[in-house]
């Protein structure tokens, strides 16, 4: 068990903490952390927490510890030993006060919410308090008295689920990070050398709170879930589909590109329970339905779907959808939305769910319906997203200008955004050095991603020429080495790292939709490298203004370094 500190001094008049101290330490399972006198402030005030309990899976209590005999008399508490009897403050109110100064103090410290599952609690070693017993505010499952000492473990972990605040239990990565400001430890620059996975768990921890909103919109049939870059809309997608699944219907998971469509099979892959009928690209779809293949964006776009449309005409009731789910549903094309409900139960009723953001409409097969509200999702019921979970503050803040008004960045701190100055026709040769020099720094192959704007990276172009993209994406998914890929094929997917290569645009009125795109799918580190000339030329000044807080950064002498 590790405590915090290892050999806590307990000094003279502290032999009731020891004793609660001891008795939760030989209790209490190896994996809990327990903490000593931990001081906090709250503004002006002052707090101590005479013992912080923090248990992965189940949550944290703060435990005030009064020795001596305690009472209480029309409401005032007393505490009698060898020099008499005399009024308390109230250990209750000093616990809950401990309590909230603490989550006020840590959710600054971590720069996000704690919703992790938090009682206040009192321990009295000396005094036998009735099992019936119970006053305002404190309730006798807050209570460990002189029996409940010897064997908190149980009485411990029934406070923090029943009685404590909060919504979750306590995820392990999330424990870590408290452990750690809680140890605190004095004069290490950890500038360099931070574990992103770290900061990632606690990513994760944040994106699955989502599942709030899943719960809270159970009864709609018919919803449109829009979300900025980072705000966890295809894992919200992932669990909306296994719901849905788990209750016996026939779902359809949908998707535009073949990466995405790669990350979401490995996902269902993993259900032991019922999977959809299909998971996937919308074009595999209507080819296993026995369409027959073709080429060229008119067909996949006009053809295939009215072909489509033709064959649901036929389709017997038990074939039929019940439920859609569509992940980046801002890239399906308009005819796809119509011929893929037609092979539903109910086109104009049935369960229609999509996960989409129409500032990331890098494909404009819109022309502006996305903003006008003639889009096929236009009649279901908006739920917002407004948080970004997935990156970190330095990282969301160099993407705020693309991402709306709304957009909150919820993540932590995390490293400087780095900035490689360079001409365009030299980004390639650049992004090259910026990838070996990050493997130098200690940053795993497989943790690094380089994502183009214009024309492929060598190695993504061999792939492309010798047909073998899917197996390409197979890699990606295997985490066998560092990945090299396009803004636009990258959509709904991230790495840890990401050196954002700006090598031109084919098209400068769609450069800011991939931008947007590349700036975000770095979840620890990102490195943008490219000419601030083309930056101007576009008109992005407020990326331009992001980027020049960002740090200046010389791949060359690093990697020689």
């Amino acid at each position: 068990m590790k405590c915090i500190p290892d050999e806590p001094d307990f000094g003279d008049g502290q032999l009731a903490e020891k004793v609660v101290w001891d008795a939760l330490k030989k209790s209490l399972p190896d994996d809990v952390v327990l903490a000593h006198s931990v001081q906090v402030r709250d503004g002006r005030a002052e707090h101590e927490i005479d013992i912080l309990v923090l248990w992965p899976g189940v949550g944290m209590a703060a435990v005030e510890v009064k020795g001596g005999k305690v009472s209480v008399a029309d409401g005032q508490w007393y505490q009698s030993d060898r020099s008499g009897k005399r009024p308390l403050k109230s250990p209750v109110v000093q616990s809950q006060g401990s309590a909230h100064a603490f989550k006020n103090w840590i959710e600054a410290q971590l720069g996000s919410r704690l919703t992790s599952r938090f009682a206040y609690m009192v321990s009295f070693p000396y005094t036998n308090v009735r099992h019936d017993w119970e006053m305002a505010g404190c309730p006798r499952e807050l209570v460990l008295d002189q029996a409940d000492t010897e064997s908190a473990a149980d009485l411990v972990r029934a406070a923090i689920e029943q009685e404590g605040g909060g919504s979750t239990p306590m995820a392990p990565a999330f424990m870590d990070r408290i452990v750690r400001i809680l140890s605190g430890k004095l004069g290490e620059d950890e500038s360099r050398i931070q574990d992103p996975r770290e900061a990632e768990d606690a990513q994760d921890h944040l994106t699955e709170r989502q599942s709030v909103l899943l719960r809270a919109t159970r009864s709609l049939p018919r919803i449109r879930f829009t979300g900025g870059a980072g705000s966890g809309k295809t894992w919200l997608a992932v669990e909306k589909a296994r719901l849905l699944c788990r209750e016996g219907k026939r779902v359809g998971f949908f998707c535009y590109n073949k990466g995405l469509s790669q990350y979401l099979q490995q996902q269902v892959s993993g259900w032991r329970q019922a999977k959809p009928i299909f998971t996937g690209e919308f074009h595999e779809y209507v080819r296993a339905l026995g369409v027959p293949d073709g080429s060229g964006q008119d067909y996949f776009e006009e053809e295939m779907p009215h072909l489509l449309m033709e064959l649901a005409g036929r389709m017997e009731p038990h074939e039929r959808l019940d439920a859609v789910v569509v992940d980046e549903a801002q890239d399906f094309a308009p005819l796809w939305w119509e011929s893929l409900l037609a092979c539903t139960t109910d086109a104009d009723a049935g369960e229609v769910y999509a996960f989409m953001d129409d500032r990331q409409d890098v494909y404009r097969r819109w022309g502006g319906a996305l903003a006008g509200g003639k889009h096929p999702t236009a009649d279901l019921v908006p739920i917002h997203i407004d948080e970004n979970l997935r990156n970190t503050r330095k990282i969301a803040e160099t993407f705020r200008s693309f991402a709306g008004e709304h957009f909150t960045p919820r993540g932590g701190t995390g490293l400087p955004v780095r900035r490689v100055e360079c001409l365009t026709d030299d980004a390639l040769d650049a992004a090259d050095e910026c990838v070996e020099a990050l493997m130098d720094e200690g940053w795993s192959n497989n943790q690094i991603a380089l994502l183009t704007t214009k024309s492929r990276h060598p190695v993504h172009q061999e792939r492309f020429d010798n047909d073998s993209i899917a197996e390409y994406w197979l890699d990606f998914h295997a985490n066998n080495d560092v990945f090299y890929g396009h803004v636009l094929g990258f959509k709904g997917l991230e790495r840890s790292a990401v050196v954002l290569c700006v090598n031109g645009f084919k098209d400068l009125s769609r450069a800011a939709e991939q931008l947007y795109v590349g700036l975000s799918r770095a979840r620890s580190l990102l490195v943008v490298v490219g000419d601030s000339a083309l930056l101007e030329e576009a008109g992005w000044r407020e990326l331009k203004a992001a980027l020049a807080r960002a740090e200046a950064w010389m791949p060359t002498a690093a990697a020689a370094r």
